[in-house]
């Protein structure tokens, strides 16, 4: 923390040998820099140095990309709930083609019976009227021996 600074004649005196840099003169033209090379660049520091090095370009950020007006959370809930009404509009339509369905057999089977049951009637009330009487049976003497039927 208490160090004295840095004095370059200090070290000079001390018999410290310090070597200072000499610009090279070119004796050749330069050579044209191609294409996508940077080019050198060469700083002089107040103490005499020379610093040579490619020149940097600063950092650009990122543009700012504004933020869409509505979530996009908020677009898939949104799309979410519109599949599932059309779903439930597709059950609902299952559900009244079920219930129609049952509804045609139902009468379908009341027809058959009504159909049915009006041939027993025409049957048993035909033009000559009612029959009272019933049907008529011949039966003959039957014999059953050791559980055998002799006819």
């Amino acid at each position: 923390m208490n160090q004295p600074a840095y004095h370059p004649a200090a070290y000079d005196a001390a018999g410290v040998e310090v070597h200072r840099p000499v610009p090279l003169v070119h004796a050749a033209p330069p050579v044209p820099v191609q294409a996508g090379v940077p080019s050198v660049a060469s700083v002089v520091l107040p103490d005499g140095r020379v610093v040579t090095g490619y020149a940097v370009a600063p950092v650009q950020p990122e543009p700012f990309a504004p933020k869409p007006p509505v979530s996009r959370v908020a677009v898939n809930i949104a799309l979410g709930g519109v599949g599932f009404a059309a779903v439930c509009g597709g059950l609902f339509l299952l559900t009244a083609f079920i219930a129609a369905l049952t509804a045609f057999i139902t009468q379908l089977i009341t027809l058959a019976a009504v159909i049915f049951g009006g041939w027993v009637l025409v049957l048993i009330f035909d033009a000559r009227g009612p029959r009272t009487g019933g049907m008529t049976f011949n039966i003959r003497k039957a014999v059953f021996k050791r559980n055998r039927f002799y006819g």
